[in-house]
């Protein structure tokens, strides 16, 4: 046998090894959990590839935030909008009952504020009435999906705004992921192939600011690690179930290299401190694999 053909044999023999190592890591995590669970991670400079669940099309909640904001910036990037715009503030626009940092700030409305302060609030803070004013000015779901389809993106699907997943539980199934499609979506975020370099900088600023979900894939990593994310949550219905706990994230290693990581998790009985905990340790065994 020649000696680069024994080299590659024994290379993907190590990668098939290290691979069933973190499979074996992260089925014990999982174990007997009332969930689906769907996990992928994708190397951005090594191209490691791990998958569970990969292809199962889940609920998104509110990571379909980044997904709008990356269709609003393709806008700003085609003139069609600009981030210093105004968007006014009223009672049409700043519901009650939802999860609204933004009315918080603004309770009475009746201000002008632009439109970078709204997508701001809505991937950083997971702002709901930040997101659905983000929709109304696109023109609807349609325009996310028109633009994500026209990047390639598989695996992924939104028809409903916040508003109408609030009125009704059962739609949120509607605005789907898989985490394969999740990885995949980053990667070519951070290579610029959906947004422009000065569009890209700017949402990877902001998502590198994202205060929610403190407790999923953050919350085991080193201290100021640069993680680039967005959560998404449903809560539980009257039958106690979680319909989506989810986080999707850009981390960056100590040596400069990059890993995406989706997680989500669907149809739990599991309480929400077991939810964001299976987050917290998947990501947590998936930081040990790259740093060995």
């Amino acid at each position: 046998m020649k000696k680069t053909a024994f080299l590659f044999l024994l290379i993907s023999a190590l990668s098939f090894a290290q691979n069933s190592l973190l499979e074996q890591k992260i089925n014990s995590i999982i174990k007997n959990k009332k969930a689906t669970v769907g996990v992928s991670v994708l190397g951005f400079e090594n191209g490691f590839k791990y998958d569970k669940n990969a292809d199962k099309k889940l609920p998104m909640q509110s990571v379909f935030k980044f997904h709008i904001a990356a269709a609003v910036l393709n806008a700003v990037d085609q003139g069609k909008l600009s981030l210093d715009q105004k968007i006014k503030l009223d009672q049409s626009n700043l519901l009650e009952n939802t999860w609204s940092p933004l009315r918080d700030k603004y309770p009475a409305g009746n201000v002008e504020i632009p439109l970078s302060e709204v997508i701001e609030y809505t991937v950083a803070k997971s702002d709901n009435n930040g997101c659905d004013i983000l929709l109304r000015l696109l023109g609807g779901t349609q325009k996310v999906q028109k633009f994500m389809d026209s990047k390639g993106v598989k695996g992924f699907q939104i028809k409903y705004n916040e508003e109408d997943m609030h009125k009704d539980w059962s739609v949120q199934y509607e605005n789907y992921s898989t985490t394969k499609s999740a990885v995949n979506v980053l990667k070519k975020f951070y290579d610029g192939k959906l947004l422009s370099k000065k569009s890209t900088d700017y949402l990877m600023k902001v998502m590198f600011s994202t205060s929610t979900g403190l407790n999923k894939i953050v919350e085991q990593l080193p201290k100021n690690t640069p993680v680039a994310r967005k959560t998404g949550a449903s809560g539980k219905n009257e039958a106690g179930l979680t319909g989506a706990e989810n986080e999707i994230g850009i981390i960056t290693l100590p040596n400069g290299k990059h890993y995406a990581l989706a997680v989500f998790i669907s149809n739990s009985m599991e309480t929400d401190v077991v939810n964001c905990r299976m987050i917290s340790d998947i990501s947590r065994e998936v930081w040990e694999y790259f740093n060995k």
